[in-house]
């Protein structure tokens, strides 16, 4: 056999068996959780909340935290990324209850305290479950929900399947497979990932406004992809970029808070009358 022939089948059985790998450990990858004790305190300051617990199936409970603010305008249901645990997250939610509404943050199933075998299935089915509970609470036109990039997917998933008066999305992804796939892109990642979180088709069938913020720099998930979301739904979507933001830094940019603001704030938008705008005029041809 040739030296040729020999290399050749190395690399095929290298390249099984790093897709047999790939398989078995991309929620390693995809999933960066941070465990908390159960009896773990949350301590956030001056910000006043309250812990609880949801029991979606045997086996899988969903912790989280409310912060509360006095008089709410309404709540805003924040999916965290991907990152630790709301131990970490929970410092943002003092973004929103500043304007008058009150935070919802949840641990997806294997973070904080949260329990459960962690799928794609199983993931949307405990935040729908969630989002049930907190329509027993407030009418849905008082509910904002926020995702924060993995959970930008799971928001936008929500929003399809639901009727909330707003849908925010902080440096979304266009599906968890074309990101993998930029850095993989020999890989078939269509076969082997087990989370491919299709935020491109969930966003057609959102019938709410729908915001989203991305930086301009974002190594991660380049801004484009946020183009490419707001292209799908138009009438819904506006975008609103962060000129030299990158993926975990918006936060930092004077402009996030002043968008923030300006969407939390915003009313629902007006059809544009095309008898007293200039929506239908066209050039005429010379």
């Amino acid at each position: 056999m040739s030296y040729w022939a020999i290399g050749i089948i190395i690399f095929i059985f290298i390249y099984i068996l790093a897709n047999v790998a790939l398989y078995f450990l991309q929620e390693r990858f995809i999933f960066k959780a941070e465990k908390l004790p159960s009896d773990f305190k949350f301590d956030y300051g001056n910000q006043i909340f309250d812990e609880y617990n949801i029991e979606v199936d045997a086996g899988v409970n969903i912790n989280g935290i409310h912060f509360k603010v006095r008089n709410p305008k309404g709540v805003v249901l924040y999916l965290k990324g991907n990152s630790r645990s709301i131990k970490g997250w929970g410092k943002f939610a003092v973004d929103f209850t500043r304007h008058g509404f009150d935070v919802l943050m949840v641990d997806y199933r294997g973070y904080g305290k949260s329990t459960g075998k962690r799928t794609e299935a199983g993931i949307k089915k405990d935040l729908q479950h969630v989002y049930d509970r907190l329509k027993e609470q407030v009418s849905e036109e008082f509910i904002t929900l926020y995702g924060r990039s993995l959970g930008s997917g799971f928001a936008t998933k929500l929003a399809s399947s639901n009727n909330p008066r707003l849908l925010i999305l902080d440096a979304p992804y266009y599906s968890v497979k074309h990101i993998t796939k930029r850095f993989l892109p020999i890989m078939p990642m269509s076969l082997i990932l087990r989370f491919p979180v299709k935020t491109y088709r969930w966003i057609e069938y959102v019938k709410c406004p729908i915001k989203i913020i991305h930086g301009t720099s974002d190594k991660l998930i380049p801004f484009k992809t946020s183009v490419k979301l707001s292209k799908i739904n138009p009438k819904w979507a506006r975008l609103y970029p962060i000129i030299d933001g990158g993926h975990n830094n918006l936060h930092t940019f004077p402009q996030y808070h002043r968008y923030l603001e300006e969407i939390l704030h915003s009313e629902l938008p007006k059809e544009i009358d095309p008898n007293t705008s200039s929506l239908n005029f066209r050039r005429k041809k010379a």
